[in-house]
């Protein structure tokens, strides 16, 4: 390689911006970069809110099954919404709606109400305007994009988002001992009511010309029988549920910051750290997303790097060391992305558009509800088995079910991307 080649080789390893000359994506990318920070300073607040409210990780676990009913209901309703009606306007409402929650998150906080009850059910109102807004956003954006930019843009999307909550944990970690965790929800209130204006200047994104202008019931099973005939996508949805569902110890946190980090009762930079772990995988890695995110074996690279992440998740639970969990995390963290990239970009290449906004809300019940299920489930083997061995033993389970399921389906390893008029 000579010296001229070095500049061109790395310029194709760091993330494509080609994307960002586009104005309308542009747009939805301030938007999400915008509230990124402000929604990881929540995502910190509640958790710590219920463990100082009740001493116990099951109860942190407990917060999984709230957020997950709203996610279930709500991600398969919004996506099918996504479908019958122009999208921006789905964005705007949702927008809207999770700003009001976490206005309340404040107002709570603010005047000391300390009920652990009234958290959990703001926090369920909260994951149902999310749950509408996120398939509708990454559904839009495969309409604000050519089809030879999804990879690189849903880089972009996952890469700004996981910086959010690198630097919103940390800021979590040192702001709660210093302004309390009202100023938190306020900060995260003020940041979407900013993301919203920016969503209101998008132009229409009408639904397809096949679409049926309603979103009930048989719109929803109507999407589930599209996707029962397509078994690259159902693969695509089991391995990131056996990911997440297996793989996520983020209830375990708070116990872990504690009892094996060595945080005070009254939170620390251990907490921070181990919430900004994973996303500072992912950002870094995000910034070199251009080496990845053009790569074409997507199945391939979906499924090693599924299994990637359960080994990293493996290890973490073997040390007792915070630094050595921290740099675990992170390669979590980075295996995790450049998996999302491609399973995004395979979605929106392979639903049609009368169709895409239910199989991201298919998509949205996996990523989210998934570590949702996992903070139940963690919660409570941590309660029973300690939280090192719980960890360790959901990433073992995530390296055997990815390597049954994909062995059992090779046509998904085997799968290409090929670029196709959205």
């Amino acid at each position: 390689m000579t010296l001229k080649d070095r500049p061109r080789r790395l310029s194709r390893a760091l993330i494509d911006l080609r994307p960002l000359r586009i104005r309308d994506y542009r747009r939805m990318w301030m938007s999400t970069a915008i509230t990124a920070v402000g929604s990881q300073l929540t995502a910190v607040a509640v958790p710590k809110q219920i463990y100082d409210l009740t001493g116990s990780s099951a109860w942190v676990g407990l917060t999984g099954a709230v957020g997950l009913v709203p996610l279930l209901v709500f991600g398969l309703w919004g996506g099918a919404i996504a479908d019958a009606f122009d999208r921006r306007k789905v964005l705007i409402v949702s927008n809207a709606g999770v700003a009001v929650a976490s206005a309340l998150f404040w107002l709570q906080a603010f005047i000391g109400l300390g009920s652990v009850w009234v958290v959990l059910a703001l926090l369920g109102v909260q994951q149902a305007f999310v749950a509408v807004n996120m398939p509708t956003r990454s559904a839009a954006v495969a309409r604000l994009v050519p089809p030879e930019l999804l990879p690189p843009a849903n880089a972009l999307s996952f890469t700004t988002f996981t910086f959010g909550m690198v630097f919103g944990p940390l800021a979590a970690g040192a702001l709660i001992p210093l302004l309390g965790l009202s100023t938190l929800y306020l900060i995260d209130t003020v940041a979407l009511v900013l993301a919203l204006g920016l969503v209101f200047l998008l132009p229409p994104i009408e639904p397809g010309e096949h679409a049926t202008g309603k979103a009930g019931l048989r719109d929803i099973v109507d999407g589930f029988r599209y996707l029962s005939a397509r078994k690259l996508l159902l693969v695509s949805f089991l391995v990131d549920i056996i990911a997440m569902v297996a793989g996520m110890p983020r209830a375990l946190f708070p116990e872990m910051a504690e009892r094996v980090y060595g945080d005070p009762p009254g939170g620390g930079l251990a907490l921070g750290w181990l919430f900004a772990a994973i996303p500072i995988g992912s950002a870094l890695f995000g910034v070199f997303s251009g080496w990845f995110s053009r790569m074409t074996r997507q199945g391939a690279v979906i499924t090693v790097s599924i299994v990637l992440w359960g080994l990293a998740v493996a290890a973490f639970g073997l040390t007792s060391s915070l630094w050595l969990a921290v740099v675990f995390l992170a390669l979590a963290g980075g295996f995790d992305l450049i998996s999302a990239v491609h399973r995004s970009s395979m979605l929106q290449t392979e639903a049609t558009d009368e169709m895409r906004g239910r199989m991201q809300g298919v998509f949205t019940v996996v990523v989210a509800g998934g570590p949702r299920i996992a903070d139940l489930l963690h919660g409570w083997g941590g309660a029973a088995v300690g939280p090192a061995l719980a960890a360790t033993i959901g990433g073992l389970l995530v390296i055997v079910l990815t390597v049954v399921t994909v062995a059992a389906v090779p046509t998904f390893w085997r799968y290409r991307f090929v670029p196709r008029v959205v």
